[in-house]
């Protein structure tokens, strides 16, 4: 029989019942999926148009590589402070605001006029993005019941994955008939408007902090030692953020270099790459969600088989994905060779959402979408912005082909540290649990004896 660990949320006597009901609560989730597309159709749009970048301003591969990297960076760098304002004030206020700026900075790419302006305009755009991942997903579930929790993370995060096929569909085509700057300013519009249907989403109330939270939360440097804390005292917070960084790597690879490689090795015309690639990645958005489900369901005999689970996923994904490109991918045709693919695309995306519902079991309630933010700093910074730009700095000094056999490899460190993160799962949530329920205890006495 499964292990009942999931810790309850504050204002919410029973975790596994609706926070509003269920009609604000899928309001909530389509509203936000639609902003998690958008949000990674602005993000991934640039790289279907390397090949008209690098013949234009005649970039490395370096440089390119940057151009989605400076993205991450700056999301790592923004998502702290934004989520402790969300989780300090409102959720909602906080994703409108986002929102409304990275779709700004997105159309102002159309305007640029060489690689610094560019790289500059990019920055913003991941400057709005920063703490969407963490506020959003905190705001889906505290609306929803705790045992739909890496699911729907899963469903949430494999919806960036289809932002991203949109992306990079839409980047090749739109490129090839209008130019490249005419990109930017289509897929930017969308965030707009969605933007200004977000504002009729039910927020949760605010969590009353106890005074040592309230301490830690005051300032972002207060924040930064709580993070060390916790991160000292919840291991399973460190090492399945370090996991899924790495795994992150791997991801990231393939979606930034893939249209550019079956470019250049295939011979494909820059749009037809861009189509063949988002093919790859629609793959990655089904396999979030298939292979959340099936971590989900290794979780019903014991809380650590989730880790196990994963383990064996990574380790699936570099068997597929490091051959395709390899020495079997040569041997094969273009189809065959993207079916290789593809088929590693399915498991590559394996951590997407069980990554982000380990993190939340973990963490306090109160400080939730905070938590979420140390995941999105370590999966951005470490993962996001490293794969493209070690891929690019490989592909400059070997060759584009050796650099993405080469980059798989770092599913096999992702493995190693969910196996370690297994060993203190239970008991880190065991502990948190037991904070939260004297915690609760302590104000039902306060209140009592007022």
């Amino acid at each position: 029989m499964a292990m009942d660990l999931q810790m309850a949320d504050s204002g919410r006597p029973n975790p596994d019942d609706y926070l509003f009901g269920r009609g604000p609560a899928w309001f909530a989730l389509l509203m936000t999926l639609g902003l998690m597309m958008v949000d990674y159709i602005d993000r991934q749009v640039i790289v279907s148009l390397f090949p008209h970048l690098k013949q234009a301003w005649g970039l490395s591969d370096k440089q390119l590589g940057s151009l989605v990297s400076v993205v991450s960076i700056t999301v790592a760098v923004g998502a702290m402070p934004i989520a402790l304002w969300a989780d300090r004030r409102s959720r909602v206020k906080s994703i409108f605001v986002m929102a409304t700026v990275w779709s700004l900075a997105c159309i102002s790419c159309m305007f640029t006029r060489n690689y610094g302006q560019l790289l500059a305009a990019r920055a913003v755009v991941g400057l709005g993005e920063a703490g969407y991942g963490s506020v959003g997903s905190a705001l889906i579930a505290s609306h929803f019941p705790a045992r739909m929790r890496s699911t729907l993370m899963a469903v949430f995060f494999s919806v960036g994955s289809l932002g991203s096929v949109l992306g990079v569909m839409l980047g090749g085509i739109i490129a090839s008939h209008w130019g490249w700057q005419a990109a930017f300013g289509v897929v930017g519009v969308p965030g707009l408007i969605l933007s200004l249907f977000y504002i009729f989403v039910r927020d949760y109330r605010t969590v009353e902090l106890t005074p040592r939270l309230d301490q830690a939360t005051q300032s972002t440097g207060n924040v930064t030692r709580a993070i060390v804390a916790a991160l000292t005292r919840s291991p399973t917070l460190l090492w399945v953020c370090l996991g899924g960084s790495a795994q992150v790597i791997v991801l990231s690879t393939v979606w930034a270099w893939l249209p550019s490689y079956l470019n250049r090795v295939q011979g494909l015309a820059p749009a037809q790459a861009a189509i063949n690639a988002a093919l790859v990645v629609l793959c990655g958005a089904i396999g979030a969600v298939l292979t959340g489900a099936l971590v989900d369901r290794a979780g019903r005999w014991r809380q650590r088989y989730k880790l196990y689970a994963l383990t064996l996923l990574c380790l699936v994904s570099m068997a597929l994905l490091m051959p395709a490109f390899s020495g079997l991918g040569k041997a094969l045709s273009h189809h065959q060779q993207l079916a290789w693919i593809a088929a590693g695309g399915l498991f590559m995306t394996c951590s997407t959402g069980p990554v982000v519902a380990i993190v939340i079991d973990v963490i306090h309630p109160g400080i939730r979408a905070t938590g979420g933010a140390v995941l999105a700093f370590f999966l951005n910074l470490f993962g996001l912005a490293a794969g493209p730009f070690i891929a690019g700095m490989l592909s400059d000094a070997w060759s584009l082909p050796q650099a993405m056999a080469a980059m798989p490899a770092f599913s096999v460190l992702a493995a190693l540290c969910f196996l370690v993160a297994a060993r203190r799962y239970e008991a880190d949530v065991q502990r948190i649990r037991a904070q939260v329920e004297t915690e609760e205890a302590a104000a039902a006495a306060d209140t009592a004896s007022a």
